[in-house]
């Protein structure tokens, strides 16, 4: 599987964005897909994961509340809504995907499919 994201961009400190990560292939229902961040300096950290379905979700404790991960099968599609943004939210952020009808991830060596990252920009 393929997978793109985009949506990352500049906001101000409270605002909000949404990032899209679209995979290509027929059976992305298959999959368990997860959000990581990845700020200057720093290592790949966890951000949210889905299940295959949907009906599972994760969060890492820093983001609870105020992201959320949804996905569109029909679209082969993965989301991240960000709100109440903070400057500490800057990174470059990767949607990742593994085969999965059960686990959903947190950790990026569990992932096999990888998307090329989208730049989030939170000014204070």
């Amino acid at each position: 599987v393929q997978l793109q994201a985009s949506g990352g961009g500049l906001v101000q400190a409270g605002g909000s964005l949404r990032l899209s990560c679209a995979a290509s292939g027929r059976t992305f229902s298959s999959y368990s897909m997860g959000w990581f961040r990845q700020a200057p300096g720093k290592e790949r950290e966890f951000v949210a994961a889905i299940s295959w379905n949907g009906g599972s979700t994760l969060y890492a404790d820093s983001v609870k509340g105020r992201f959320t991960i949804s996905r569109d099968n029909a679209k082969n599609t993965v989301y991240l809504q960000m709100n109440s943004l903070k400057p500490e939210d800057t990174a470059v952020y990767y949607c990742a995907a593994v085969l999965s009808f059960s686990d959903i991830p947190g950790r990026p060596y569990e992932y096999s499919y990888w998307g090329q990252g989208t730049l989030v920009t939170v000014s204070s």
